[in-house]
């Protein structure tokens, strides 16, 4: 799940020790493999595939399956597979937008497992470009304010290192700070978190919902279920909503 609210990051700390870790390796493979065919298997000169990889080691895959997807990708060893990226659209419960990316190499069996999904959980199919317009193409850079290597960084540290390389805001998710820009900056906004002697969770392009819908208890246990069942697709690597859950109602799901 993609939001933009407190309660990613809480999703983001759930799929790390989730236990469809399985799953979640194959969709950072995947991204490998793909950044690797379309930009090249040299991640110095792909910033697309550097970000792939790092995300990659941060969820602890193993280096060998890394090498593997890029060599796949890059054409240097065989047994790649031509995927395509497919974003469907659809409302959720709430009338909550969402965006459903898939790298797919069955453009029939992706669309049918997704309209599945969705209806099945209360969702329906929107047409194209009836949900896009709501969203904004944005580069994410997410910061933890504590770590091996971070020692309780401010928002202040944050905003002193970022600003110059092209970041629009920052913002707190609670126990990582997320940084945001528009997607062209977002390699200097990274390299300047890192040039600050910082170390961050991902760096990402990703559909920022420019009008959230705040949600109760209830409608937020609804879409979290349609959430949860669209990302358990195979063919699914992302899916970015507008849906806005406060702490309290998160609170209240959790327990």
């Amino acid at each position: 799940m993609s939001g933009h609210s407190k309660w990613a990051t809480t999703k983001h700390k759930k799929a790390a020790i989730d236990a469809k870790r399985g799953k979640l390796f194959a969709k950072l493979i995947k991204n490998i493999e793909v950044a690797a065919r379309v930009g090249g298997g040299d991640p110095a000169g792909n910033p697309t595939l550097f970000d792939a990889i790092q995300k990659a080691k941060k969820s602890s895959v193993p280096n060998d399956n890394i090498d593997r997807a890029v060599k796949r990708g890059s054409g240097a060893e065989g047994g790649g597979v031509d995927y395509q990226t497919i974003m469907y659209e659809a409302y959720g419960p709430a009338g909550v937008a969402m965006m459903i990316e898939c790298l797919t190499d069955n453009r029939n069996r992706a669309a049918t497992d997704v309209r599945l999904a969705v209806t099945r959980n209360g969702g329906n199919m929107a047409d194209p470009g009836s949900v896009a317009y709501m969203f904004s193409r944005k580069g994410l850079v997410v910061v933890p304010k504590s770590s091996e290597q971070n020692t309780d960084v401010t928002e202040d540290d944050l905003l002193l290192a970022v600003l110059d390389a092209g970041a629009e805001e920052v913002n707190d998710l609670g126990e990582a700070f997320e940084v945001v820009s528009e997607p062209t900056d977002l390699v200097a906004v990274r390299t300047a978190v890192v040039d600050a002697g910082l170390d961050y969770d991902s760096a990402d392009q990703s559909f920022v919902g420019s009008v959230p819908v705040p949600l109760d208890e209830e409608a937020a246990r609804k879409v979290l279920k349609l959430i949860d069942a669209v990302e358990d697709l195979d063919d699914v690597q992302n899916v970015y909503t507008n849906a806005d859950i406060s702490d309290d109602v998160m609170e209240k799901v959790d327990a």
